[in-house]
Formats: structure tokens, sequence, C-alpha cells
């Protein structure tokens, strides 16, 4: 009896230092983005403050004024770290002129028809509607307004988005199999590239990437076809745990997986379809590879590809359903410089052109500056060299960053990472698996003598 209890202490403390080492990172993480409460302002921001503001009870020229005020005061503070993918542009025009310069837009629009909706007229109605169609970023951000004002309160709603991303990649990793060290390289991980820089900027696109890494959680934990644990009968879930995956009851994945995308449907619809889409579709692939090999974990990938593939028959759907914008309506908005000239008949033959000069350009970037290719080839490395259910969710998520960058194909986007951010959640979720050892094939069982019928004494293999 006291030898089982032994290992008990062992089993804390390695929780303990699990725990610790979440913490160190997350601590580092948010010490680091003290020297930068503000100057993270875009020219979106100021349209999602103002519908967080309308929403708190603010009128909406009161909501407008506010935004303002941030978003050019913001821009006076300009980042000067060594990263490229978070410095900021250098100070254009002073504050003063910002602030006129958008009050005569406010005042522009709203004499042209722009008189009602959550946001301040910022620019004409259809350009506008598409941030009314994107409420779920503006109703996380109202308490954190509401309690600490609009400077602190979109740096601590940053935050906490970044946070939460990471700490879902961690449980990714950690519920896929990977040890305790791979699951906080993942996490600090997602929080050094441009992933944790998106998630503290004050846009959707944060909130969006914290989301799709609850899907991806949950969609590990759909995957898992039964749990191993290195010993016992029980298995835990956290960092710290000394087991190698997590025990959940089934339905535990897909409320997350169905969760996630109800939330991201309010948050931003469109990376929301293409996220489920991008699921659905590299599932599909793989549940068909793994039954032409007759493997049975066939069976639990198929069951998340229905899903996803439902879910994304119904984020297209309530879109549609509720009229927001579409994908012409994203042509148009690119080719008519946000709607201020008259519409193509026909849009696509430009847009195409478009895609073909952005990629160009892109490409040639990732030539100058290969970060970017340098951590797929080592993402790639890690799928010839690992094996992990979390791979594939990797891979799909990658996809959706290309497919929503490729809806944008705006030059003006060349040099920014918010639209393309799911393609770097390929290398945080893969990478860290190279430092574990990759799996061994399980050994035969030794073969166990067995009484036949007849009294004679056969062999069978277990």
């Amino acid at each position: 009896m006291q030898g089982s209890a032994r290992p008990m202490p062992n089993i804390r403390r390695t929780q303990h230092l699990g725990l610790v080492g979440v913490l160190l990172i997350a601590l580092a993480f948010t010490g680091l983005q003290l020297t930068a409460v503000t100057g993270r302002a875009s020219p979106d921001t100021k349209n999602y403050l103002s519908y967080a503001l309308s929403l708190s009870g603010e009128s909406r020229e009161e909501a407008g004024r506010r935004a303002i005020a941030y978003s050019c005061d913001s821009g006076q503070h300009p980042s000067l770290s060594p990263v490229p993918w978070t410095n900021r542009k250098a100070v254009g025009e002073s504050e003063e002129q910002c602030v006129r310069r958008l009050n005569d837009s406010v005042a522009y629009w709203t004499r042209h028809g722009n008189t009602e909706g959550m946001t301040a007229p910022f620019a004409n109605q259809r350009f506008m509607a598409i941030f009314e169609a994107r409420p779920g970023y503006p109703l996380f951000l109202v308490p954190f307004i509401d309690a600490f004002g609009i400077r602190w309160g979109l740096w601590l709603a940053g935050l906490v988005i970044a946070l939460a991303g990471s700490l879902c990649v961690l449980l990714s990793l950690r519920a896929a199999g990977a040890s305790r060290r791979v699951g906080l390289a993942g996490q600090a991980l997602y929080l050094a590239l441009p992933t944790g820089t998106v998630a503290m900027n004050p846009l959707s696109d944060g909130l969006s990437l914290a989301l799709g890494t609850a899907i991806v959680l949950g969609c590990v934990l759909l995957l898992r076809d039964r749990p191993r644990t290195d010993g016992g009968s029980g298995t835990s879930f956290g960092p710290g745990a000394g087991t190698r995956t997590v025990s959940a009851r089934p339905g535990t994945g897909a409320a997350l997986v169905a969760g996630g995308f109800a939330l991201m449907f309010l948050v931003r619809y469109s990376q929301a379809l293409l996220l489920a889409a991008a699921l659905a579709g590299v599932l599909l692939a793989r549940a068909g590879w793994l039954r032409r090999r007759g493997r049975r974990e066939a069976a639990p990938v198929l069951r998340a590809a229905g899903l996803c593939a439902g879910l994304t028959a119904c984020i297209y759907a309530g879109a549609h359903l509720l009229g927001w914008p579409m994908g012409q309506d994203s042509a148009q908005d690119l080719l008519t410089h946000h709607y201020q000239r008259p519409d193509l008949p026909n849009p696509w033959p430009e847009f195409f052109v478009q895609e073909g000069v952005f990629w160009s350009a892109w490409s040639r970037r990732q030539i100058t500056q290969p970060v970017l290719p340098v951590l797929l080839a080592l993402s790639a490395w890690a799928m010839l060299r690992r094996r992990s259910v979390v791979l594939p969710l990797a891979v799909a998520a990658g996809a959706a960053g290309l497919l929503n960058q490729a809806g944008h194909p705006n030059l003006g986007q060349l040099y920014g990472y918010r639209l393309i951010v799911f393609l770097w959640l390929l290398p945080a979720l893969a990478i860290p698996l190279l430092l574990d050892r990759p799996a061994r094939e399980p050994s035969p069982a030794p073969a166990q003598p067995e009484q036949t019928g007849d009294g004679r004494v056969g062999v069978s293999r277990q």
C-alpha cells in the first residue's frame, strides 16, 4: 500500500511545475505588452470602438467623438520594436489634424445619408454595414471599457484574448498526447509569433483567432479515438499533468466546436465560414485516407468532418438570411475603394487580376524576409516526422488563413498579418511537436499458450 502511494508527490510536483511554466510565460508576455499600452489602433479600430460605446449607452455622436479621440491619440505612439510584426506605422499627422480629418468625414457622411446604425458614420453606410455585421467583438469589449476606460479596457481585452488563445494551443497539444514541454513551447510560440501580436490589437481578428484555437481544441477531443494514459486508469487535463492525453466526455469536443463557431459567427462570420469549410475538407480527406488503409480512426475523423460540414452550411445560411455582406460585396469593396465608385457589372475578372498582383508581391516579400517560409518548412518537417491528431487541424487552420487573405488581395495589407494570421497558427501547433521523440509503433504481444477444445495446446496472439 505504501509503494502505491509514493508516486503522488511526484505527480503533484509535475503539475506544479507545469502551472509555474504557464504562469511565467503569461507574466513575461504581459510585461512586454505593458511597454505599449496604446499605439495599436488601426483605421478599423474606431469602427469597433464606436460600436462598443454605443452598446454601453453612449449616443452615436458621443461614441464617434470618443472613438476618434482614442484613435488619433493612439496614432501618436508608434512602436520602436525591432520585431517586424510588432512595428506600427510612424506618425504621419498630428493629433489635431487627425481629429479634424475624422470629424469632417463624420459630418460629410452624415449629410449624405448615414444616419442609422451602431457605428459612427466614418464612411458610407454600405461600407459600415461590414462592421455592423460583426457585433461579437464590440459586445466583448463593453465590460472592459465600462470597468477600465477605453485605453486600459482595450489593452486588457487584448491581453485576455491573447492569453486565452495561447492556453487553447497548449491544451490542444496536451490533449493530442504531447508532453508538457511541447505544450509550453506551443503557448510561448503562439504569443511570440504574429498570432500574439494580432491578438493584442484592438480588432476583431484577435478574438476570431482565439475562438479558432478553441475550435481546434474541440476537434482534437473529437478525433481522439480513446484516451491513453502513461499508467493507471485516470487521466488529467492540464499543463502539468503527468499523463499524455485528456479524458473528456464525447460531447465536450462537439460542444467546443459548435459553441466556438457560434461565437465566431458573431465576431467575424467570413473567417468562421472559411475555417469550417477548411476543417471539413481536410478531415474528410484524412478520413478517406485512413479508411483506405483500414484504420479504425477513420470513424471519429468522419464524424468531425460531418460536424464541420454541417456548421459550414449553417454559417453560410445564417449570413445570407441576415443579409450580411458576402463574397461579391467584398470584391466590390476592394475594386470600388470602399464603394466610393460605381459597382463593376462583373467584378471577378479584375478581382483575379488583383489576386495575381498581390500574391506575386507577397511571394517576393517572403524571399526577402523568409521568416514564414522557414517556419512552414519546419512545420512540414514536423508533419513528416511526427504523428499527431493536431497536425491535420493545423493544416486546415493554415488553409483558412490563406483563403481569408485570398478574399482580400489588397496591396495595402501586404505588410500586415491580421488577414492571414490563421496561417501562423500552423507553425505554432506543429513545430513544438519536434521537441518530443517520435512515437514508437506498439510491439506485438508475445504468443500465449491456449488449450483447444480437443485438449491440445495451441498458440494465440493478443
